[in-house]
């Protein structure tokens, strides 16, 4: 435990609180700058001479639910909350969580695009929660999976079709940036089950999964150009980029083509026909 980095960040962090940045009233005789000991040892539910001894370097090191507690009682970030179980010698719980809930900012971005912009949300277990419907119309729609399907990473080795939206002679470097982004997110996870259970799946049932899998590369890969083969178009090229959460747990991936190409003029017909698979 490092007594003296502790002492120092938890006095800065209670002078930066106001009474009324925690729910408490402050009165007009108020001299302290922030919060006072007393008011954050309420906070943290323990005793205001436990707290003191912790500014002043003589506590001992606390236990995790204590250096939780003390988390919350001086409301910290995510990063200054692992950095404070570092200072005190813990590790940070893991932070990532996952949801089925599309995230509010990335859901207005995706509403807000241009109609000849296709847009999805994606986990980062590659389960698609949202598409609008242009990207419905370039991809099919690829929300409707269901189970271990779900995760585009699980498609790609164990679902022939899946690959029909790339030209052949890209699938090389899309399995192993498939790869690749999965160990991220179950790295990310702290081995969730299900990515798990992934992994075990693609590993029994799938040679090529083991091939690139034995790379051991990890890394978030969404941010590049890429070939899709339309059933009825034919190949369209776009660029991909991606917005993030922040703790990456969604993304949103807005593909775009080069003004004046063909591809161009190939997504603003399938704007169309998206819009007209809206139309009752």
């Amino acid at each position: 435990m490092e007594k003296k980095a502790l002492a120092e960040f938890l006095r800065r962090r209670r002078e930066t609180l106001r009474p009324h940045d925690v729910g408490l009233v402050e009165g007009p005789r108020r001299r302290t700058r922030g919060l006072r000991r007393e008011e954050v040892a309420q906070l943290a539910g323990m005793s205001t001479d436990y707290y003191a001894r912790l500014e002043q370097q003589r506590a001992p090191q606390p236990s995790v639910q204590i250096t939780t507690a003390l988390a919350r009682a001086l409301r910290l970030t995510p990063d200054e909350r692992d950095h404070l179980f570092a200072l005190i010698g813990h590790h940070a719980p893991v932070r990532f969580r996952r949801s089925e809930h599309v995230s509010p900012a990335l859901l207005r971005v995706l509403e807000r695009l241009n109609d000849d912009t296709p847009a999805i949300v994606l986990t980062d277990m590659a389960d698609t929660l949202a598409m609008n419907p242009i990207a419905t119309a370039l991809l099919g729609d690829q929300t409707r999976h269901t189970g271990l399907a779900r995760s585009a990473y699980y498609r790609w080795f164990t679902d022939p079709a899946d690959r029909l939206v790339y030209p052949e002679e890209d699938h090389p470097r899309h399995s192993r940036t498939q790869a690749a982004r999965l160990r991220a997110a179950l790295t990310a996870g702290g081995g969730d089950p299900r990515a798990v259970r992934i992994v075990a799946e693609l590993r029994e049932h799938s040679p090529e999964f083991v091939r690139v899998w034995e790379l051991q590369e990890v890394a978030q890969r969404y941010g590049e150009s890429k070939t899709i083969l339309h059933p009825s178009l034919g190949r369209i090229d776009v660029d991909a980029q991606v917005l993030f959460t922040e703790n990456r747990a969604q993304t949103l991936v807005v593909m775009t083509a080069r003004p004046g190409t063909e591809s161009q003029g190939k997504l603003e017909l399938l704007s169309v026909i998206g819009h007209q698979q809206l139309t009752p």
